[in-house]
């Protein structure tokens, strides 16, 4: 299927919210997630159900200084 992620096209296997992110490799314990301009808490990712042509933000904390 087909999404936008962080706003580049990617093609990814995954069928719900949590999938891509393990499918993408943000396996970090502190990420922020959006699907289609709506925050999704952690606790609902796995019932996010992905549609083709979805926006999926994702956020991690930067270090640096």
């Amino acid at each position: 299927m087909n999404i936008i992620v962080n706003g580049k096209p990617r093609s990814v296997a995954a069928a719900t919210l949590a999938e891509v992110l393990e499918e993408l490799g943000y396996t970090g314990p502190r990420v922020a997630t959006a699907l289609r301009s709506e925050f999704v808490p952690a606790a609902r990712r796995a019932e996010c159900r992905l549609a083709e042509g979805d926006v999926v933000e994702i956020l991690g904390p930067m270090q640096g200084g």
